[in-house]
C-alpha cells in the first residue's frame, strides 16, 4: 500500500489509522479504569496490621439486615461493633512483641451521654428544621508519639495541649430500606481495620488518630453533629470521611478543603476522583449530603470526603449489599484509607494543618488512569491561566509577524500584486480558502448532539438511567459523522492546505475566551473544576503554533510569483490582464474571496490542457497564460487533491505532533470528567433532578472530546464515518423507543405510610417518576379498585406522589379486633399554654410514642425558640433556631419508649401594638408525629412488604422520609 512508504503523511489512511488508534488507546483504558476495580491482593494480610479476609467477613455480618437508627437491630449492631473493637485491641495487646516493639495505647469511648441541639434552614426562610438528638457514637482514640500524654479529657474543662489528631469517620446506621453495604458498611469495616492497624506493634502514628463510628447520619447527619459535644472533638485538626452512594465500583475523592490535606490522599495506591465533583456536589446537582459539611462547616476541621459514587439506582435500596459491592471495592477504599490516614498523621503534614491558623490553599486535583494523582493550588491555576491568556496571543502574533517579515505569510492572502514594466498584475494565492470553513462545520456538528439531547428529553428522557453508553454512542457518532461529511464536502469543492491552520486558530480563539471565563469563575466563585480549560487551551495553543511554524516550509511569495511569470510571458500576461494603475494591494486583499472565484476569459493562446500539463515551477504550465489555482497531489488511494500549488513544499508530518499533543491529554482530562459526571448524574432523574442536564452534559463532553480532530477530518477515509452512521441509526432508534429501566438499573419509588391516629385513616403513598409510578402501583393488590390520589411533587414538580388506602401496619402489635382503638395508644401527648405575661406565646409539650425513639412536632406557623428537657448547653457553633424560625422539631432518643418534654415559644404574627393582646391568644396549630422504621420482620409493615413483593422487577422501593410509617395527631393551643 502506498501509505506504508510514508506512514506519517497527511493523507487519508495514515490520518484515519493513527488518529483512530490514538483515540482507542486512551478511551479504552479510561473505560476500564472507570468501570472496573483493581483486583484485591491474594494475601489475607496485604498490609502489616490489615486483614482483608477479616474485613470482608465483618462486612457480611454488619449488612445482614436493615439497621436504621430507629430499629432494634441498630442497638445490636452497636453492641457488636463495641465487642469487635475491644477484641481487636485485646488481640494486639496480647501479641508477643520483639524487645523494640511497643503497642499503641488506645482509649475506647461508648458515648451514651452526649446530646446535641441544632437547626438548619429550610427551603423558605420560615421553614427551618430543628433537631434534638441523643447519640450512641463509638470513638477510639489512639494517641500518637507527639500527642499530649495526659488524660486531659477526664477533666470536664480539660483541653489538649496540642490539636493535631486525625479523625477518620464512618456511620454505622443504614437507611430503613437498605442493607448499607457501601452506605456505609465498607467505611465501618475500614474503621475497624484502622483500629487494628494503628494498634499493631510498629504502626504507632506520629500524631494521634480518632476513629469515629457515628450513629444517625442517614436522617440528618445527627451523629456527626453530636460528636462536636464529645471531648475528643477538641483534639482533631483534620479528618477523612468515608461514605457511599451506590454499590460497588471505586471509592472516589470528591471533596477536599485544601491542597495540603489532598496531598495525603495522593499516597493512595489507586487514587481516583476529580475536583469537578466538588463543584457539582456543592451546587446541589446531587441531592444528598455527607458528614463532611459538619466536620468542615460547623466544627472547622480540614479534610477529605471519599465515597462510592454509583450506581445510584442501588443507593438506599436492598441491592446495597455485600453481593453487589465485592471484595475489590472494599480493598479499594481500605487501602486508600490506610495510606491517607497514615499520611495525615505524619508530622510533616500536621505541622501546617491546625484549623483556624493555617487554612490552607484551595486546590484542584484529578487522577491519571487511577494510578497517579495531580494536585494544583488554586492560585497557581489562576497565575498559569493569566499567563497563558497574555503570553499565548503575543507569541502567536510574533510568529505571524516573523512569517510576514520572511515573506511567507500566506494566511488571509487573496492575491499578490506583481509590478511589471508595462503595468501591474496580480498572482492569485487563494490564501483565504478555508478560513470560514471550520466555524460553519463545527456549528453544524455541534447542533446535532444538542438537538438529539432535546429530542431525547422529549421522547424518552429516562433512557440514560439504564443505557448511558447507548446515549454516548449516539452523541459521538452523530458529531463525528456530521463533521466528517461537511469536511469532506468542503474539501472536495474547495481544497485548501491551510485547513488545519485556520481550524486550530478558530479553536484557540474559542478556548482563549473560555479560559477568560474560567479564570473569572475561579477567582470570584471558587470553581476549581474548570482546570481542564487551562490544559485544553494550552494544548490548542501549541497545536496552533505548530500550524504557523509549518508555514515556514513554504516558498517566499516573491519567489513563487517570479516562478509564475517567465520573461517571455510577462508582457503578454500584463496586456491581457492589466489593471488600472490606481488599484492598491490593500484593496486586492480586501476582495480576496471574490478574486478566487474570478476566471479570465479564454483566449486563442489558452492551453487546452490548462493545469494538467508539465510545469517548470511547481504548478506553472508553460502551455497556459494563466497559473493553475491548485497543484494536483495524489494520496495513497490515488485520489487527487488540488490544493494551492505553493503548498507542495509544506511539511506533511507536523499533523502527527499536533494530534499527539491534543488528543491524549484532552481525552484523559475531559474523558475522565465525562465518565465521572455520567456515573454521578445519569440516574438522578428518579430523584427529581433535571434529565436534560444529563443529555446536554453528554453532548457538550462529546464536542469537547472530538472537536480537536475536526481540522483533520477531511483526510479521513469513509470507513469509520460510515460505520458511525450505522451506529447512530441503531442507537437513535433504541434510545427513542426502549424501556428506560431494567432489573439491574431499577427505578426507585419512595414509600411512606401515614396514619391519622385519631381518625384511624390509613394512607400509603409511592412517589416517583410519572407515569411509571402509576404502573407500579397498579401491580399492588391493595390498590385494586381504588382511585389514586396523585399530586405533583419534587424540586420542579416533575415527580408524582400517589396515595391510596393501604394495609394497616403492625408496628406496635395492636390486637386486630381493637385496631382503631389501639391506633390512638401509639402516640400520647399533652400540650398546655404557659404564658408568663399577656404578650408571651409559650407552650409545653409532653409526648410519648410506643416502640419508637423518633418523634417530631410540626407547626403551621414557625416557632422562634424551643427547649428540650435534659438537653446539653447550647453550642455556639450550631444555630439554635434559623432566623426565620422553625416549623419542625425532630426528637431522637437513644432509649425506647421515651417521653419528651419540649417548651416552645413563637412570635406574635402582628407587630401592631393594638393587636398584641389579641395576637397573644392566637392558637398555635400543628401535628405531633412519631415514626417507625424497622422493616426487618415481615408483617410489621405489610404495605411495605406488599410493595417490595409485587412491584415490577424494574422497580426498587426506598424510603421517602425518616420513618416508613408515620402516625400523627393534630393539636391546637
Amino acid at each position: 500500500m502506498a501509505w506504508l512508504s510514508n506512514p506519517f503523511a497527511f493523507t487519508r489512511w495514515p490520518v484515519t489509522i493513527l488518529t483512530s488508534i490514538l483515540y482507542l488507546a486512551v478511551l479504552i483504558p479510561l473505560l476500564i479504569v472507570h468501570t472496573g476495580v483493581p483486583s484485591p491482593p491474594k494475601s489475607e494480610t496485604p498490609i502489616h496490621g490489615i486483614n482483608l479476609t477479616e474485613a470482608w467477613l465483618d462486612l457480611q455480618l454488619l449488612t445482614s439486615s436493615y439497621h436504621p437508627y430507629n430499629s432494634r437491630r441498630n442497638d445490636e449492631v452497636h453492641a457488636w461493633l463495641l465487642q469487635r473493637i475491644n477484641s481487636l485491641l485485646e488481640e494486639n495487646t496480647g501479641a508477643s512483641l520483639l524487645p523494640t516493639e511497643t503497642v499503641s495505647k488506645a482509649y475506647v469511648f461508648d458515648d451514651t451521654v452526649s446530646n446535641s441541639t441544632f437547626s438548619s434552614p429550610g427551603i423558605s426562610p420560615s421553614s427551618g428544621i430543628s433537631v434534638y438528638f441523643e447519640g450512641t457514637n463509638l470513638i477510639v482514640y489512639i494517641p500518637g508519639i507527639d500527642d499530649d500524654a495526659t488524660t486531659w479529657w477526664l477533666d470536664p474543662n480539660g483541653k489538649p495541649s496540642k490539636r493535631n489528631a486525625v479523625l477518620v469517620n464512618a456511620h454505622y446506621d443504614s437507611v430503613s430500606t437498605g442493607f448499607g453495604s457501601t452506605d456505609d458498611g465498607v467505611g465501618v469495616v475500614c474503621i475497624l481495620q484502622l483500629v487494628k492497624y494503628f494498634s499493631t506493634p510498629g504502626n504507632k502514628p506520629q500524631n494521634g488518630v480518632v476513629l469515629l463510628l457515628n450513629n444517625g447520619e442517614e436522617d440528618f447527619l445527627n451523629g456527626a453533629n453530636v460528636f462536636g459535644q464529645h471531648p475528643m472533638s477538641k483534639v482533631v485538626s483534620t479528618f477523612l470521611n468515608l461514605e457511599g452512594a451506590g454499590a460497588g465500583g471505586r471509592a472516589a475523592l470528591f471533596r477536599s478543603t485544601d491542597e495540603a490535606v489532598t496531598k495525603a490522599y495522593a499516597h493512595s495506591k489507586y487514587p481516583f476522583g476529580s475536583s469537578v465533583s466538588a463543584d457539582g456536589f456543592n451546587r446541589g446537582l446531587v441531592r444528598s449530603q455527607t458528614d463532611y459539611v459538619i466536620f468542615n462547616g460547623k466544627l472547622g476541621y480540614r479534610g477529605l470526603d471519599v465515597a462510592f459514587i454509583g450506581p445510584r439506582a442501588r443507593y438506599h435500596t436492598d441491592q446495597d449489599d455485600s453481593r453487589h459491592t465485592g471484595k475489590a471495592s472494599l480493598w479499594h477504599m481500605l487501602s486508600g484509607a490506610v495510606a491517607t490516614s497514615r499520611a495525615l498523621t505524619s508530622a510533616s503534614l500536621t505541622t501546617n494543618l491546625e484549623p483556624g491558623h493555617t487554612p490552607g490553599s484551595p486546590s484542584l486535583w484529578f487522577d491519571l488512569f487511577g494510578r497517579t494523582f495531580a494536585i494544583l493550588k488554586a492560585h497557581t491555576f489562576f497565575a498559569l491561566s493569566v499567563t497563558l491568556l497574555v503570553v499565548g496571543p503575543i507569541l502567536l502574533l510574533l510568529t505571524l509577524a516573523l512569517l510576514y517579515r520572511v515573506d511567507k505569510f500566506y494566511l488571509w492572502s487573496g492575491s499578490r500584486p506583481y509590478h511589471m514594466p508595462n503595468g501591474d498584475d496580480e498572482i492569485r494565492l487563494y490564501g483565504w480558502r478555508g478560513f470560514f470553513r471550520f466555524p460553519l462545520i463545527l456549528l453544524a456538528a455541534c447542533a446535532t448532539p444538542i438537538a438529539l439531547a432535546f429530542l431525547q428529553v422529549k421522547e424518552n428522557q429516562h433512557i440514560a438511567h439504564s443505557s448511558e453508553w447507548a446515549v454516548w454512542s449516539m452523541m459521538i457518532s452523530s458529531f463525528v459523522f456530521v463533521a466528517w461529511f461537511f469536511c469532506r464536502a468542503a474539501d472536495f469543492s474547495r481544497p485548501s492546505s491551510l485547513t488545519r491552520a485556520y481550524g486550530f486558530s478558530w479553536i484557540w480563539a474559542g478556548w482563549w475566551t473560555f479560559l477568560v471565563v474560567a479564570t473569572v469563575f475561579e477567582e470570584h466563585f471558587h470553581l476549581l473544576g474548570t482546570y481542564f480549560v487551562l490544559i485544553y487551551a494550552a494544548t490548542v495553543w501549541f497545536a496552533t503554533w505548530l500550524s504557523y511554524l509549518e508555514l515556514f516550509s513554504l516558498p517566499k511569495k516573491s519567489v513563487y510569483c517570479r516562478g509564475k511569470f517567465g520573461e517571455d510571458h510577462a508582457s503578454s500576461r500584463s496586456r491581457s490582464t492589466s489593471r488600472p494603475p490606481h488599484a492598491s494591494a490593500s484593496g486586492q486583499e480586501d476582495n480576496a474571496e471574490q478574486s478566487e472565484n474570478e476566471e479570465d476569459e479564454p483566449t486563442e493562446r489558452s492551453s487546452l490542457l490548462r493545469s494538467r500539463g508539465r510545469s517548470t515551477f511547481k504548478g506553472y504550465h508553460p502551455e497556459s497564460d494563466e497559473p493553475s489555482p491548485a497543484a494536483p497531489v495524489k494520496d495513497d488511494q490515488g485520489d487527487t487533491y488540488e490544493e494551492q500549488e505553493w503548498s507542495q513544499s509544506q511539511w506533511t508530518w507536523l499533523w502527527v505532533l499536533q494530534v499527539i499533543v491534543l488528543v491524549p491529554i484532552n481525552l484523559i482530562l475531559v474523558g475522565q470528567l465525562a465518565l465521572l459526571t455520567t456515573e454521578a448524574l445519569h440516574q438522578t432523574g428518579q430523584d427529581g433532578s433535571s434529565t436534560f442536564l444529563v443529555y446536554i452534559m453528554i453532548a457538550v463532553c462529546t464536542i469537547l472530546l472530538f472537536s480537536p480532530v475536526v481540522p483533520i477530518l477531511h483526510r479521513f477515509t469513509w470507513h469509520v464515518p460510515i460505520f458511525l452512521l450505522l451506529v447512530l441509526a441503531a442507537t437513535m432508534i433504541y434510545n427513542l423507543t426502549a424501556f428506560p429501566f431494567s432489573p439491574g438499573n431499577r427505578l426507585k419509588l419512595f414509600f411512606q405510610q401515614q396514619i391519622d391516629l385519631d381518625a384511624g385513616n390509613n394512607s400509603v403513598s409511592l412517589q416517583g417518576v410519572p407515569p411509571y409510578v402509576r404502573h407500579a402501583i397498579a401491580n399492588l393488590p391493595s390498590s385494586t379498585g381504588q382511585e389514586l390520589a396523585c399530586i405533583k411533587t419534587g424540586p420542579s414538580d416533575n415527580l408524582e406522589k400517589c396515595s391510596w388506602s393501604g394495609i394497616a401496619p403492625n408496628v406496635v402489635n395492636p390486637p386486630k379486633s381493637l385496631l382503631e382503638k389501639q391506633y390512638k395508644s401509639w402516640l400520647n401527648f399533652n400540650v398546655t399554654r404557659v404564658n408568663v405575661s399577656d404578650s408571651d406565646n409559650r407552650a409545653r409539650f409532653i409526648l410519648y410514642g410506643r416502640n419508637t425513639r423518633s418523634c417530631k412536632i410540626t407547626f403551621d406557623q414557625p416557632i422562634s425558640a424551643f427547649q428540650v428537657e435534659g438537653q446539653a448547653p447550647r453550642d455556639k457553633r450550631f444555630t439554635p433556631v434559623p432566623e426565620g424560625g422553625s416549623q419542625e422539631i425532630r426528637l431522637w432518643s437513644r432509649t425506647w419508649d421515651r417521653a419528651w418534654t419540649v417548651d416552645v415559644s413563637w412570635d406574635n404574627p402582628s407587630a401592631d401594638d393594638d393587636s398584641k393582646s389579641k395576637a397573644s391568644t392566637t392558637p398555635l396549630q400543628g401535628k405531633v408525629v412519631c415514626s417507625w422504621s424497622d422493616a426487618n420482620q415481615v408483617g410489621v409493615i405489610p404495605a411495605f412488604d406488599e410493595a417490595k413483593h409485587y412491584v415490577p422487577s424494574w422497580v426498587a422501593i426506598t424510603k421517602a422520609g425518616d420513618g416508613l410509617v408515620e402516625g400523627y395527631k393534630k393539636f391546637q393551643v
